[in-house]
């Protein structure tokens, strides 16, 4: 019987015989449909065709080989090594779909043998002969450098591992348009490349990466003449996503979609906003001919929300957000696409003091703040939260008129004072000018600690700068007024002198106040006749209470010495013709000298 090829369909021949009347229709019909099975497994046997590739279905493995179904009468067998590792473990299951190549027309052992590499061997070389002849781009890997260019191997996409590639040689002088001086930085790389030579027989492969190149210049130099214009809208597809933007393929040349030009909303990166080759509309926002730089933009072609923000968001309207992000100065709060705003820290809270934002608020939390500023051109908008909340600074004139005396905890210490908390939220400062009123005290931790205790008076209430200055010192009397009140001039005052300087001494009459004794008031030269920590008499010569000022005099006190020591003797001795010389002699002083020490 002569074999039919696989596209013609089997009929079988209808009998013309008459059935005798020892016959029956059983009969007749069981001995057709023998001879329809008969015809049918000759047909099957017959279709399997030498060098066919065919698909198949893995059925089992077994020591003499992979076991396949070919959907004909008889199964395949494809040796075991093709489907074996290194380690000789099995690198396929059974019910795996594969391709097998049929290379025997009669089954053997009742297997038909098969091959899966020479499937893909015959499969891989008709690829590259059609990529020769309709020169088509192929991409290659790198596997070493060999004597004038590259070692290629060209595989097909997706191939089971261990399928063997085919070797290729690309010339040095077609692996890029300039010369290649760093050979190692294309090792393992996988590199698109056209066939420049093809010869199955000989085995022969050379391919070109320089031809696509030097076609994609060409390409590229013709859409920046011809169609890349500042200002013009393009399709194109993003081709790979990197922090800072996006790298759309514009079909020939790639332009760069930086992360600002993608949306109007704020991103932390593109794939937020794009994918790996999702087709996208772009806006070409400026093009650099010599370099061959596209900058894109997608936001651009979309409405500004910014262009209504002055009248959405007018300074003191309460609007509500979404927190997108902290830094350590404040978080930005998402108004609405492409709108944010910034609360900084210092606008936090009333009763707190904030160094950290997460210390008040955490990304993803919906907030009510107040617009404090608004920016349109620089695109800013300045909010608050604690202007939501009641301000417990505004009572405080009412609560803490000036003049009235307070509680309240010492919260820090500093150089130039001590804050001091009344109430949650409500601080004053006590200037170390205020602590007390010892000139001596330079820093105020010399008589405050944090966390003590004190009582303070209200000096001055400013609620507009919300500030409150407290004075520690004038819960006490003013030694200086004290004295002053009872101090003239002329009268003789007793002191110690506390410190000298080029132009007197200061001389402490009391606790908390001092006069100055100039050098001009001093007996010797220079201020001489005084050291630090002696005490002496001295004379009043002004008192400036504005100023707070106290002058002194040392000399002044030689004659007043003079005249108590001729009135002591006269009190204590009889009436005599004795001169003052003889009276001063007698009280052991020289006459118009200090008394002797």
């Amino acid at each position: 019987m002569t074999p039919k090829s696989p596209q013609e369909s089997v009929v079988p021949p209808e009998t013309t015989e008459v059935p005798s009347p020892e016959t029956g229709p059983a009969d007749n019909q069981e001995l057709g449909n023998a001879e329809l099975e008969q015809l049918l497994d000759q047909y099957s046997e017959t279709a399997i065709t030498s060098g066919e590739i065919r698909p198949a279905t893995v059925v089992n493995l077994t020591a003499d080989g992979v076991v396949v179904d070919l959907g004909l009468k008889s199964e395949g067998l494809v040796p075991l090594a093709e489907f074996s590792d290194e380690k000789g473990q099995p690198t396929i299951q059974p019910g795996a779909q594969i391709e097998v190549l049929i290379e025997g027309h009669e089954p053997k052992e009742g297997y038909v043998p098969c091959s899966s590499e020479g499937a893909h061997r015959l499969k891989l070389l008709r690829e590259v002969e059609s990529a020769y002849r309709e020169q088509r781009k192929l991409t290659g890997r790198v596997t070493g450098r060999v004597k004038g260019g590259l070692q290629v191997e060209i595989n097909l996409p997706g191939a089971h591992p261990g399928r063997r590639p085919l070797d290729a040689f690309m010339p040095g002088s077609q692996v890029d348009i300039r010369p290649v001086r760093h050979w190692e930085g294309f090792l393992n790389r996988d590199l698109p490349c056209r066939i420049l030579k093809f010869n199955r027989r000989r085995g022969n492969l050379v391919v070109s990466r320089r031809l696509l190149l030097e076609e994609e210049q060409k390409q590229r130099k013709k859409l920046l003449e011809e169609v890349l214009k500042e200002g013009a809208v393009l399709p194109g597809t993003v081709k790979n996503l990197t922090d800072y933007g996006a790298f759309v393929d514009l079909g020939g040349i790639d332009g760069l979609l930086h992360i600002t030009d993608i949306s109007h909303r704020r991103l932390t990166h593109p794939a937020e906003a794009l994918k790996s080759g999702q087709a996208v509309q772009v806006k070409v926002l400026k093009v650099d001919k010599e370099k061959e730089r596209i900058s894109l933009g997608m936001k651009q072609l979309e409405p500004d929300p910014w262009q209504a923000v002055p009248k959405k968001y007018p300074v003191g309207e309460r609007v509500r957000g979404r927190v997108t992000h902290l830094v350590d100065f404040g978080a930005f709060v998402e108004l609405e696409p492409g709108v944010e705003g910034m609360i900084h820290v210092s606008e936090m809270s009333w009763t707190k003091r904030v160094k950290r934002p997460s210390e008040v608020l955490n990304e993803g939390d919906l907030v009510e703040a107040a617009v404090l500023d608004l920016q349109p051109r620089e695109q800013r908008i300045s909010l608050g939260l604690r202007q939501t909340l009641p301000d417990p600074f505004k009572a405080i004139a009412e609560r803490f008129p000036p003049g009235s005396v307070v509680k309240g905890r010492v919260k820090s210490v500093t150089e130039f004072g001590a804050f001091i908390e009344l109430e949650p939220g409500v601080e004053g400062l006590a200037h170390v000018s205020e602590l007390s009123w010892d000139k001596k005290l330079k820093k105020p931790g010399q008589v405050l600690k944090r966390g003590q205790e004190v009582d303070a008076k209200v000096l001055k209430v400013d609620v507009l700068n919300r500030r409150l200055s407290l004075s520690l010192k004038d819960l006490t009397p003013d030694p200086w007024a004290t004295f002053a009140s009872r101090a003239r001039v002329e009268q003789v005052v007793h002191g110690r002198v506390v410190r000298k300087t080029n132009f007197g001494a200061f001389v402490e009459l009391a606790p908390g106040v001092e006069g100055l004794c100039h050098s001009s008031e001093i007996p010797g030269e220079d201020g001489a006749g005084v050291e630090v920590g002696q005490e002496h008499d001295f004379k009043i010569l002004k008192i400036n209470p504005g100023e707070r000022r106290i002058g002194l005099s040392l000399k002044a006190m030689t004659g007043e010495n003079e005249r108590r020591a001729v009135e002591q003797y006269r009190n204590n001795q009889p009436r005599s013709a004795a001169t003052l010389g003889e009276i001063l002699i007698s009280k052991g002083q020289q006459p118009g000298g200090p008394e002797k020490s």
